[in-house]
């Protein structure tokens, strides 16, 4: 990756949350760490790796993409407003009652979302399904999905690695959003689902790899899995650069900023 794809892309992450920032305000309501955390994994996603059409977005030879923490809504709707599937003004409609840009992204009504997700450990299970029905077809059709640290302590997503692993889907990559938090506090209080990469190689005999993610390194990743045609590859996006985002607190009256010491160690 040359110097000047890294900086448009770093670019694009920053347009990303802002733009998520400002969709969450105006809704006075919704999930800004989740969707922030994944701006750069986003931003490559949709710029370098994934084949979409914005003008067509019901494109048969598209890439899928299924957003398994679909509470990081924002952050999908982000990147498909920069990338043309929808005006970036309608951001500021976000969870309001008469807008198709819901809490939660829906197939029906968004264009460019794959899969109705929201329910966590349901959205791997669906990218399961679309990697086997691209195999079944004969289909050159790769599946992306993110999920969520705290999401992963849902059974679902256990099986749904078993049998991608048993039916060789080496056209399904995975990628764990470690921020290392869910809502009711750190994801080791709640319920650790540490170690993660050894789980999904004891449960799954899935390759799995554990690294501290920058747009370098997720471009040598991806390029690997298809070079080594791997089951599946989950990476762990554990952000550890400290950056001076605030945390909102959103209620129904408005918005209040915090500072919360264990939610500012995340880039």
């Amino acid at each position: 990756m040359n110097n000047s794809l890294k900086h448009q892309l770093e670019l694009f992450a920053v347009k990303e949350r802002m733009l998520i920032l400002e969709g969450i305000f105006n809704a006075k309501a919704g999930h800004p760490g989740g969707s922030l955390s994944i701006a750069e994994l986003m931003a490559y996603l949709y710029n370098v790796e994934m084949k979409v059409d914005p003008a067509n977005p019901k494109w048969e030879d598209r890439d899928r993409f299924v957003l398994s923490k679909g509470h990081a809504a924002p952050a999908l709707y982000a990147t498909l407003a920069l990338k043309g599937f929808f005006p970036t003004e309608d951001i500021k409609t976000l969870r309001k009652s008469d807008s198709y840009l819901q809490g939660h992204p829906s197939m029906k009504s968004v264009p460019g979302v794959d899969m109705s997700t929201g329910s966590l450990g349901q959205g791997i299970s669906t990218a399961v399904g679309m990697a086997l029905a691209a195999k079944y077809d004969k289909k050159d059709t790769r599946v992306y999905t993110i999920l969520g640290d705290g999401e992963i302590e849902e059974g679902q997503v256990w099986e749904a690695a078993m049998f991608a692993s048993a039916k060789k889907l080496d056209n399904l990559v995975v990628i764990v959003d470690n921020n290392n938090l869910q809502i009711d506090g750190s994801i080791e209080e709640v319920n650790s689902p540490y170690p993660i990469p050894e789980k999904f190689v004891a449960l799954a005999s899935i390759q799995s790899k554990s690294t501290v993610i920058t747009l370098m390194k997720l471009k040598k990743h991806l390029i690997m899995q298809r070079k080594q045609r791997a089951y599946l590859l989950q990476l762990l996006q554990r952000q550890l650069r400290v950056r001076a985002f605030l945390i909102w607190k959103i209620r129904l009256t408005g918005t209040v900023q915090h500072l919360t010491k264990n939610f500012i160690i995340r880039q």
